[in-house]
């Protein structure tokens, strides 16, 4: 099923649930999939596509979410992460820390990086790999914590 027809049953069910929360996340989630098909004039988007729109939306509820905390706005912050964690259900499944760092590991290995000179090659690879399946600063951390040792 595309994310399209995915989220507008998931809106259905939070409409009848009068979960405002979960609609608001989900609308959020079919204006960005609109938005992105006008822009392209497309009929239909790719599953990449797709996948970069939910991951943007998820970072952009996370980062708010931040700087209300950093304000002691909590009223503001927990509707921010209770959208991110809707939003969010559209990813796959996200790696552990010890399973990114297996693949980061193995992409130093296949790329023959041996210092911080190679980070753009492995970080390249890393994300194009990895894609969805970890967030993006995760793995720029473990990149620059491996290839500093």
């Amino acid at each position: 099923m595309s994310l399209e027809k995915d989220v507008m049953t998931q809106m259905k069910a939070a409409m009848k649930a009068k979960d405002s929360a979960a609609l608001e996340a989900l609308r959020a989630v079919k204006g960005a999939i609109l938005l992105a098909k006008t822009e392209n004039s497309q009929q239909e988007l790719t599953e990449d596509q797709e996948l970069k729109i939910v991951q943007k939306l998820v970072k952009q509820r996370k980062d708010s979410a931040q700087v209300y905390r950093e304000q002691n706005r909590e009223d503001l912050a927990e509707p921010e992460e209770q959208q991110a964690e809707v939003i969010s259900q559209f990813l796959p499944e996200q790696l552990s820390e010890a399973e990114i760092e297996a693949k980061v590991e193995e992409i130093i290995a296949k790329t023959g990086a041996d210092g911080m000179k190679d980070m753009g090659k492995v970080m390249g690879v890393a994300s194009q790999e990895l894609a969805g399946k970890a967030d993006g600063k995760t793995i720029s951390v473990i990149v620059k914590q491996k290839l500093s040792n």
